[in-house]
């Protein structure tokens, strides 16, 4: 953990959202970030996009989140992607076997 604070932005166009992280994704913003992100998830008519292009760092609890919107998008049949995911963050996505899952879909 880098100690750099958790910041979300989101902006949404029509019908979708995009969900900036900043900072460390952590036990410690897991609380917020679930808050954040569940009005979002829980509606299958908005495109839900996540850039990661300025998260510095995110442990299992981050990635557990990640993992659970990915699988309730799923089961609605929901738009999800993630993208801009930083060098370091697409290691730890390789090492623990979830890029295959974070992947869009063609």
């Amino acid at each position: 953990m880098n100690g750099n604070k958790f910041k979300v932005t989101t902006q949404q166009d029509e019908h979708q959202v995009t969900v900036h992280l900043q900072g460390d994704l952590d036990l410690a913003a897991a609380g917020e970030f679930r808050s954040l992100l569940e009005p979002i998830v829980n509606d299958p008519a908005l495109d839900l996009t996540l850039d990661l292009q300025e998260l510095t760092y995110i442990d299992s609890t981050g990635i557990g989140i990640l993992i659970s919107v990915l699988k309730l998008r799923k089961e609605q049949q929901a738009q999800f992607r993630i993208v801009h995911v930083p060098q370091q963050i697409q290691k730890l996505f390789d090492m623990t076997g979830i890029s295959k899952f974070l992947t869009p879909n063609a």
